[in-house]
């Protein structure tokens, strides 16, 4: 059986807030990644309830963050469709996707 693995690692300053992430996974060679955020969702077979961990670090911009959370909801509808086939339900978090971009649209043309 193969195996794959993938390590993060979290800088922290002194407050212990994210300054830095860096990832490399197994199957993508030793080469190290860096990311502002990082989403990770579990699904705990014992608890049978989702685990998260969210982080970001703190130069990671605001509106790099709203976008951020849009293109996990669109990701979170792809792997549903692929999952599940329940066309219902992804149809209703790509609309709220929609509806996501659009404020972001109206929200990046406002004045500051």
């Amino acid at each position: 059986m193969k195996k794959s693995e993938i390590y993060f690692s979290i800088a922290l300053d002194d407050n212990n807030i994210p300054e830095a992430i860096s990832w490399r996974a197994t199957d993508a060679g030793e080469q190290i990644h860096f990311a502002k955020a990082i989403n990770i969702a579990l699904w705990d077979r014992n608890q049978e309830g989702t685990m998260k961990m969210d982080l970001w670090t703190k130069d990671m911009p605001v509106d790099e963050m709203k976008h951020f959370c849009l293109d996990t909801i669109g990701s979170m509808a792809q792997t549903l469709l692929t999952a599940t086939g329940d066309e219902v339900m992804v149809a209703k978090m790509r609309q709220l996707c929609q509806d996501i971009s659009k404020h972001l649209e109206e929200d990046e043309t406002q004045p500051s």
